[in-house]
């Protein structure tokens, strides 16, 4: 049995055991940051009544608004009992299925969201498949939202929980490589990107004009512990939108700002 064989069923056991995605993005500070600014990106790029994918979309956290904005909308997870949450809403379609098989016919979508897949996926090659099935479904001049989970959170987060002294190779080898995954109880990971890294395989998968943001900005870590305030998560998401801004231009600087974000999404076209 393969390591991405043993890590799609720790997957499927943690997103259907006491994990919840909703309270997740729903009820922490930096969960609805995350979900307002990819909200706000995607509404920038979509055209209305658009056909949208929404792949490993869990129990809709996207899809449901991406509904009610009056986009038809399609979902598709892995895990079957998300897939029930998901259908239980009953304003878009919900499939079970995988990011690298997708059961869609070519050009048939409008846009493709892979907000989740490319971080459960260990192996380059897997994650180029998925990226080449998002393209395929894709209609010409249609766009990619594409979510990594930045791997400089995990590192930062063994030296806030172990300290400087007692960090190991491995905790080295997650900065160099990006894999990292558990198959014992916790989130089961997989790869963590880059900024430079989730551009590459984007734009080598045949997606152009990609753009790199980092969802949360800079003060995720103080987000996570802090009590859910609205207007907290309103001024974070206002400060992350006005880095962003200040530093057009300046292609090094914004990688710098996207690489301090847990969460990094990659925007990109399918060429007409």
């Amino acid at each position: 049995m393969g390591v991405q064989h043993r890590l799609d069923e720790a997957i499927r056991e943690f997103y259907t055991g006491t994990f919840d995605e909703d309270a997740r993005t729903g009820s922490s500070v930096d969960g609805r940051v995350e979900v307002e600014r990819t909200r706000r990106l995607v509404r920038r790029v979509l055209a209305p009544g658009s056909r949208v994918l929404d792949v490993g979309g869990a129990t809709g956290v996207h899809s449901r608004w991406l509904a009610d904005d009056g986009h038809e909308v399609t979902l598709l997870d892995p895990v079957p009992a998300q897939v029930a949450r998901a259908a239980e809403v009953d304003t878009f379609s919900a499939l079970v299925g995988d990011a690298r098989d997708l059961p869609s016919a070519d050009a048939s979508f409008d846009a493709v969201l892979l907000l989740g897949p490319l971080y459960h996926l260990v192996s380059a090659a897997d994650r180029a498949t998925a990226l080449a099935e998002a393209r395929r479904v894709m209609r010409p001049g249609g766009a990619l939202f594409a979510q990594g989970i930045g791997r400089l959170t995990a590192f930062t987060e063994a030296v806030t929980t172990r300290g400087f002294p007692d960090l190991g190779q491995a905790d080295l080898e997650i900065l160099r490589t990006g894999v990292w995954f558990s198959m014992h109880g916790g989130f089961p990971g997989g790869h963590l990107h880059s900024v430079a890294q989730l551009r590459q395989e984007v734009t080598a998968a045949g997606f152009t004009d990609v753009v790199v943001h980092g969802l949360e900005g800079p003060g995720t870590g103080a987000l996570e512990l802090v009590a859910e305030d609205a207007r907290l998560v309103e001024l974070a998401v206002e400060l992350a939108e006005r880095l962003e801004e200040q530093l057009v231009g300046r292609p090094s600087a914004l990688d710098a700002l996207a690489e301090r974000s847990p969460h990094l999404l990659a925007v990109g076209r399918r060429p007409p």
